[in-house]
C-alpha cells in the first residue's frame, strides 16, 4: 500500500500532519482559489445552501441573542443570514480580499486575516457561536484548527460544522468547478477528530444525496429550497450506510456526500 492508498482507505487524512512548509504552499494555493471560481462577481453570485443550512443547523440553537460569533471562511457573511437577528459582534475570519464586505444587513463585519499555521487569533472561550460551513476541506491541518476552534469558543457555546465526506475525486489532478487543494473529510476520521477535541454531539446529519446534489444543473440553488432540502434529507438518511469515502465505482456513489454536525463544547 502506497501513501495515497491510505488516504484513499479512510486510514489517514490528507494534508492533516503536513509540515509548516507544506502547510504555506497549501494556503497560497487556496487563498483565492474559491473566489478565482466565479465568487468574486458580487453581482452574479448567489448563496446556495440557506434552506440546507436552517434545517440541519440553525433551527438547532436556542432562541436568543448570540454574541460575538465567529464565521470561519465566511466569505461575504451570506451564511448568517438566517439568524442576523440573533447575532452581534460578527467576526469573518477569511483569506480572501476579494469575498468582502463592510455590512451583513445593517450590522459590521470584523474581517481576521487567518494564521497560516491554524492558529485563532482570538483568547480562550471568546466566541458564544462558531459557524464552520464547508471550510475545513480546504485547508490541511483539520485536526489542529478543530482544537484552536475548541479553545476560543465558549463553554456551552457551539460550533455548526458541515463537510463533504467524499475524496472529492482524485485531488492529484484538476477537477472542474474544484479548488486545486479541496479534499472531502471521511466520516470516521472527522467524528474521531471532533470527539478528541472534546466537543458534544447535539445533532449529526446526511445531507447532498448524489442524485439530488446534480440538480444545480436543473434549478438554481436547490438547497435554498425546503422541499429539496427535505427531501435530500430522507434519501441521504435511506442509503446513509453508503458512506465510502473514494468513490469510483457507480453503487459507491449512491450515498450522501456530505454531513453537519451540530456541536456543543
Amino acid at each position: 500500500m502506497n501513501e495515497f492508498d491510505e488516504f484513499f482507505a479512510e486510514l489517514k487524512l490528507y494534508g492533516d500532519d503536513f509540515s509548516l512548509e507544506e502547510i504555506e504552499q497549501w494556503y497560497e494555493d487556496e487563498k483565492e482559489a474559491y473566489s478565482e471560481l466565479g465568487s468574486k462577481d458580487r453581482g452574479q453570485y448567489c448563496y446556495s445552501y440557506h434552506a440546507l443550512n436552517v434545517i440541519h443547523g440553525y433551527r438547532y440553537l436556542p432562541d436568543r441573542i448570540f454574541k460575538p460569533v465567529l464565521s470561519i471562511g465566511g466569505a461575504y457573511g451570506d451564511e448568517l443570514i438566517p439568524i442576523y437577528h440573533k447575532i452581534e459582534d460578527i467576526f469573518i475570519l477569511e483569506p480572501s480580499e476579494q469575498l468582502r464586505q463592510p455590512f451583513l444587513k445593517v450590522k459590521p463585519l470584523h474581517y481576521i486575516n487567518p494564521n497560516i499555521e491554524g492558529k485563532l487569533p482570538f483568547p480562550d472561550n471568546y466566541f458564544e457561536l462558531i459557524i464552520c460551513l464547508g471550510v475545513l476541506h480546504h485547508i490541511p491541518n483539520v485536526s489542529f484548527v478543530m482544537t484552536e476552534i475548541y479553545r476560543v469558543l465558549k463553554r456551552e457555546g457551539f460550533l455548526l460544522l458541515r463537510e463533504p465526506i467524499i475524496s472529492m475525486g482524485d485531488w492529484r489532478k484538476p477537477r472542474r468547478g474544484l479548488t486545486k487543494r479541496e479534499r472531502g473529510i471521511p466520516f470516521e476520521i472527522m467524528k474521531n477528530i471532533i470527539l478528541d477535541c472534546g466537543f458534544s454531539i447535539q445533532k449529526c446529519s446526511p445531507y447532498m444525496f448524489s442524485f439530488t446534489s446534480k440538480l444545480n444543473f436543473l434549478i438554481k440553488a436547490p438547497f435554498n429550497s425546503k422541499i429539496i432540502v427535505k427531501l435530500d434529507a430522507f434519501l441521504s438518511n435511506l442509503f446513509r450506510f453508503n458512506q465510502r469515502y473514494h468513490r469510483v465505482k457507480i453503487w459507491e456513489k449512491i450515498g450522501p456526500w456530505s454531513f453537519f454536525w451540530v456541536l456543543r463544547k
